[in-house]
Order: C-alpha cells, then structure tokens, then sequence
C-alpha cells in the first residue's frame, strides 16, 4: 500500500516547471518514428509520435535541461579537453564513444558520434567492427554477471553440460 504523500504547507509550495510543452506547442517538429515530420491535424501540429517503449522521440526533449549553467558549462569543459590533442586521433576517439553509447544505451549520443566518425573518414565495415567488440564485451560482461551470481547463490546451478 502506498503511503500518502506529505504536502507542503500552503505559503512554502514551489510552482511546478513545464516539463514538456503540451502538443500543440512543440519546441520542435514532431516526427514519426523513423523521424519524418508528422502532418499536421485541423491546423494544429500532431501529437508528438511515442517510440515502441513509451519514450518521446530524443528529438522532442532539451539536453541538459536538468543541468545548472554552472554545471552545464563545466561538464562542456571537460567534454571539449577530452577531445583535445591526445595520442588517440579523433576516429578512434569517435569508436570508444561509440561504443560507449552503445553499452550505455544513449541513443542521441550514438547518432551524434556516429555523424561524427564519419566526417571522421570511418567506414561501415569498421563501425561494424566497433558494433561486433561491444557487442562481445556485452555478452562477456552478462556471463560474468550471472557466475558471480550463481557463485554466491552457492552454485545453485550446475554447469550446463
């Protein structure tokens, strides 16, 4: 049973912040799921197209919206000094982010390295090869996971013959 939650008193209630605009004030086009522009509806735009798990388009949302400028500006400080003059060129900075989109489930920074590889010069078959290494250590990583489960469950499974 949930338990009832606690209001304010009346003088110390904060306003709430729109967190999305309401449809028929989109910030941006509202797009369909493989991204072309939704028609609109009695001159109205459309509601804005739900991807299959329930989320708005990444597309629909302001980045950083949650950040403080000060804290915005010094992860922008980081982010630029790690893509600096370093002994990794950019390609390869571009697959370890890949990669790193990938295993961290960032759909937008995925797009954004993607288009970055390639300006990059990276080809299909070597982003291939950056999909098949994530996609090896992904598994490896839910091997791992599962025998050290199963270690400290006391072996409750046998190793499959």
């Amino acid at each position: 049973m949930k338990k009832p939650v606690a209001k304010p008193p009346a003088g110390k209630r904060r306003k709430a912040a729109a967190a999305v605009p309401p449809p028929s004030e989109p910030t941006v086009p509202c797009a369909t799921q493989n991204g072309a522009a939704r028609p609109e509806q009695n001159g109205q735009p459309a509601e804005p197209a739900i991807v299959g798990d329930g989320r708005l388009p990444s597309s629909m949302m302001r980045s950083y919206a949650l950040l403080t400028p000060d804290l915005k500006e010094l992860y922008f400080k980081f982010y630029k000094a790690t893509y600096g003059k370093t002994r990794l060129d950019l390609k390869t900075k571009e697959f370890i982010a890949i990669a790193a989109a990938l295993a961290l489930n960032c759909k937008g920074c995925l797009e954004g390295h993607l288009k970055k590889a390639k300006r990059e010069g990276a080809t299909a078959e070597e982003i291939s090869e950056v999909i098949a290494v994530t996609l090896g250590v992904a598994a490896a990583a839910i091997v791992d996971r599962s025998d050290i489960a199963n270690y400290h469950l006391g072996g409750l499974f046998e190793k499959p013959e």
